[in-house]
């Protein structure tokens, strides 16, 4: 005998309402296949309007889509129902009215129900395991009846749809469309949603400390502890925050990066041999599959003492063991495989046709590459150099292990130095309240860093259509 053990589940879990629909469709799916066979079997002379597997897909499409959708509004709905139920048994009454004490209690007794503890640590949870329990179970009975009763109708309404000259494959296909239009959307409401909350937690940050003095103070220095009812605003200056993610991110590492990336991508479609290029691309490509803490350990351990001893043996006496120079050096070589692989494509989708001509004219194979080809692959090269600008730009690990987390506004790369992203971790990582202007600037950080990259890839845009036009 199954035992389904409902007083196990706080609520009907993901797995099994998706496991139910998925079943359920596939016995739709087999019954109306056959269904549809028999269409064929009584009149071979003439078609049906549909083939079998697409009266198959319409009626396991009607069973399991609603059974979803029901799952994710159970899913939301049953826990606030076992907690109202739970407040109206006699058992409830000597709760508290309100605090963490009564919410404690309340999780004691609703992790024992539901087999997440032993026992309870509250002897006055002790008596609301049982009420915990008895709503678990009953709540869980409903929604498996309410799924089971819906993926009945609906299937049997589905089925009974089908008939020799329904269209089952034009109603399939509007509903994969409309699948594909939502997993489209996805990225589009992710983005707005992100940049929704950065600004409603920006525009609370600039109701406390100035605009102004955020984006042009140059003294970085917030305070988690102090007063968040009268904020010095001279202590959020992020000027010198600004000025480590481009002096380390945009410049030091594109410094590394674009020359290396984009002279490798030359060779490996121009003069590497086929045995070279097999070899040489992947272990190329593996830098971009190497973990960022890995590359931290082998700037900090190894990157920077050598540019410090270096230093101090030319007579630079006061060289930093971290350095803005070794997370900036370790980063570049981090980002080349992205500014190499998007320049190979590029390079190798430029016509054939337009090597021969040049070459036919009488230019050399390095004059055709200079004037020719990367002109041509201009386009992907530059997209290619934006990605990992903002791929360095929002780099954090290797900036916190070789640059330090101090901010500094300095032109000197032997110096300590941090990033935006750094201080975001930092701000929102500790135990400050989100009350406070400390926590608060990290969104505002976070909404200027958002900012600039969507201004890069505005720049990027531009140029791409600019020379696509023109060599096209």
């Amino acid at each position: 005998m199954i035992d389904l053990n409902l007083e196990r589940f706080e609520f009907m879990s993901p797995a099994f309402l998706i496991l139910l629909a998925l079943g359920l469709g596939l016995v739709g799916w087999l019954a109306g296949r056959a269904r549809a066979w028999t269409f064929l079997r009584a009149n071979r002379e003439t078609p049906i309007a549909a083939r079998p597997n697409y009266h198959a897909w319409y009626v396991a499409l009607w069973i399991a889509v609603p059974l979803l959708l029901f799952a994710a509004l159970w899913m939301a709905l049953s826990p606030t129902l076992i907690m109202q139920s739970v407040l109206a048994s006699p058992a409830a009454q000597a709760l508290p009215e309100f605090g963490f004490q009564r919410d404690t209690i309340l999780s004691e007794a609703r992790a024992v129900a539901t087999g997440g503890a032993q026992d309870v640590f509250n002897p006055a949870a002790r008596d609301l395991v049982e009420p915990f329990r008895s709503a678990i179970s009953f709540y869980n009975t409903i929604g498996i009846a309410l799924a089971l009763s819906m993926a009945l109708v609906a299937g049997i309404w589905a089925y009974t749809r089908l008939k020799p000259d329904f269209r089952a494959r034009t109603r399939v296909e509007k509903v994969v469309m409309a699948v594909l239009l939502l997993a489209s959307l996805v990225a589009i409401l992710t983005t707005f949603g992100i940049l929704a909350s950065l600004i409603f937690e920006t525009i609370r940050f600039f109701g406390m400390v100035s605009p102004i003095d955020f984006l042009f103070g140059t003294s970085w220095n917030p305070d988690p502890m102090s007063n968040p009812e009268a904020p010095q605003g001279d202590r959020y200056g992020a000027i010198p925050l600004f000025w480590g993610t481009l002096f380390i991110g945009a410049i030091i590492a594109m410094i590394v990066a674009i020359p290396l990336g984009l002279m490798s991508a030359i060779y490996l479609t121009q003069y590497a041999t086929p045995k070279w290029r097999r070899w040489l691309k992947p272990a190329l490509e593996i830098l971009a599959g190497v973990p960022t803490v890995v590359y931290g350990y082998f700037a900090a351990l190894t990157v920077a003492p050598m540019i410090r001893d270096a230093a101090i043996s030319i007579g630079i006496s006061n060289a930093s063991s971290e350095s803005a120079l070794a997370a900036g050096l370790v980063m570049g070589v981090m980002i080349i495989p992205f500014v190499s692989s998007m320049a190979d494509d590029s390079i190798a989708a430029v016509p054939q046709a337009m090597r021969d001509g040049s070459l036919a004219m009488g230019a050399t194979q390095s004059e055709t590459i200079k004037r020719v080809l990367i002109p041509a692959a201009l386009p992907g090269i530059v997209a290619g150099i934006m990605l990992a600008i903002s791929r360095a730009i929002g780099e954090t690990m290797i900036v916190v292990m070789a640059a330090s987390t101090a901010a500094n506004l300095t032109a000197n790369p032997l110096e300590a130095m941090t990033t935006v992203t750094v201080q975001i971790v930092a701000l929102l990582t500790g135990e400050g309240s989100f009350d406070h202007p400390a926590t608060l600037s990290a969104f505002a950080l976070g909404f200027v860093l958002f900012m600039v990259t969507l201004g890069l890839n505005f720049i990027a845009l531009s140029v791409v259509k600019r020379f696509r036009e023109a060599y096209e």
